[in-house]
């Protein structure tokens, strides 16, 4: 009878030591790309004689704007609240825009010719 006990306890014991020993966390992060809706920029490539682009989304909430050169160096910063974007203090080039509106931000390559 007492073998039967030590059996028991032994299981018992090797149970739950699997149970909460090496159970698998079953939730699993998602991660969720989030896009600003609806986000054009024309035209693009934009001469350097123009003076505006326009960006323009869904939503048309006001966007923080960073261009940066393809060095990654931020040449510029500006908060747009229509849809024209001034571009005639920028040189010819490729700049990388880091668009952020209502907390969400995209990034978008715009080219003046």
């Amino acid at each position: 009878m007492k073998k039967n006990y030590l059996f028991i306890l032994f299981l018992a014991l090797t149970l739950s030591a699997t149970q909460y020993g090496f159970a698998q966390n079953n939730v699993k992060e998602v991660s969720i790309a989030q896009n600003i809706e609806g986000l054009s920029i024309y035209p693009n490539p934009a001469s350097s004689n123009r003076t505006f682009v326009y960006l323009t989304s869904k939503r048309n909430l006001t966007k923080k704007i960073e261009f940066f050169n393809v060095l990654g160096k931020k040449v510029y910063s500006t908060i747009l609240t229509g849809k024209e974007l001034k571009i005639s203090n920028l040189r010819k080039g490729v700049y990388i825009l880091k668009i952020t509106e209502n907390d969400i931000s995209e990034t978008r390559k715009l080219v003046i010719k």
